[in-house]
């Protein structure tokens, strides 16, 4: 597995994280094993948020309850949340008063003493970046949070926070997946005309922004086909990328989603891939993506037989 430090951390961060966001339904013995076996695999990085599960803290405080840390487990572990989305509405809330209610709430339901890595999970239209500040000033001195990240942002969304926050924003997760590309694709078809794969829609080339400032990309949703539209690794709507996979799958002699997990940490910008699965078989199997050198060739025929342009 291979690990990288967080920028403007201390974090020794794996290039694979585990995702707890489907975890609520799960017995004890289930999460742990889910948990050792993205252990085993070199995945020590978890990623929570408050919303997740059939209610506000659900996940988080099942992955407690199973668990059981130790001091010292804890230790061994990065554990990551979100907070920022009020399901209720739904609707989004960054005031000072929900982010500490929110980080409050995940830190009695994690029953851990401190957060890793907080993220505003999804931008918020009426952001007033004074309040994030404080909050923010408030968790860190508190020893409560450690870093601090957006989710979803465009770079005037972060260039706007960067104004009033002193803490670095050291992760930006966004939904990126082999068919679900444009926040790549877009820059090589960059300036052809009538072409869709041109339009820039994240507000000016997030993947170079994050590149230029330090922070790490963390690709959501890494083998879905679209917008929650279901995976594309294995569906027919996909034979021309799937044959490929396959065949580099075969070569490579590891299964085909550690070659989707491969495109995407292949990647120089040295992204985080985050798991949805809960299935243990399938993340030791994404995680030998991780050490997957594709080459340019192999990376560039993936990114075509998914259907993107290269002109």
């Amino acid at each position: 597995m291979k690990t990288f430090t967080l920028p403007n951390t201390d974090i020794v961060a794996p290039n694979v994280v585990l995702g707890m966001m489907r975890i609520a339904e799960k017995s004890d013995d289930e999460v742990r094993t889910l948990v050792r076996t993205a252990r085993s695999a070199g995945i020590d990085f978890l990623d929570h948020a408050d919303v997740y599960g059939n209610d506000l803290h659900g996940c988080e405080r099942r992955f407690a309850e199973a668990l059981k840390l130790s001091p010292s487990e804890r230790d061994a572990l990065t554990i990551q949340t979100k907070a920022g989305i009020v399901g209720d509405g739904p609707y989004f809330d960054f005031s000072y008063e929900h982010i500490l209610e929110s980080v409050n709430g995940s830190l009695d339901a994690l029953q851990t003493d401190r957060i890793d890595i907080l993220l505003l999970h999804r931008p918020d239209a009426l952001v007033e970046p004074e309040e994030v500040a404080r909050a923010f000033d408030e968790l860190e001195s508190a020893g409560k949070v450690r870093a601090f990240g957006v989710s979803n942002h465009t770079p005037r969304q972060i260039d706007l926070l960067k104004r009033y926050v002193r803490q670095p924003i050291v992760a930006n997760q966004l939904q990126l997946s082999l068919t679900h590309a444009p926040i790549v694709a877009h820059g090589v078809a960059a300036n052809m005309l009538g072409e869709q794969q041109s339009v820039t829609l994240d507000g000016g080339g997030i993947v170079d922004y994050c590149r230029l400032n330090d922070i790490t990309i963390q690709a959501w949703s890494p083998f879905q086909a679209g917008f929650f539209t279901g995976v594309f690794l294995g569906s027919p709507e996909y034979p021309e990328v799937n044959a490929v996979i396959d065949r580099l799958a075969a070569q490579y002699d590891v299964p085909p989603i550690a070659i989707a997990t491969a495109w995407i940490t292949r990647h120089p910008a040295q992204m985080q891939v985050v798991l949805g699965t809960t299935s243990p078989d399938r993340v030791a199997g994404a995680a030998l993506g991780s050490d997957i050198p594709l080459t340019r060739a192999e990376w560039y025929e993936l990114f075509r037989a998914a259907g993107h342009l290269v002109p």
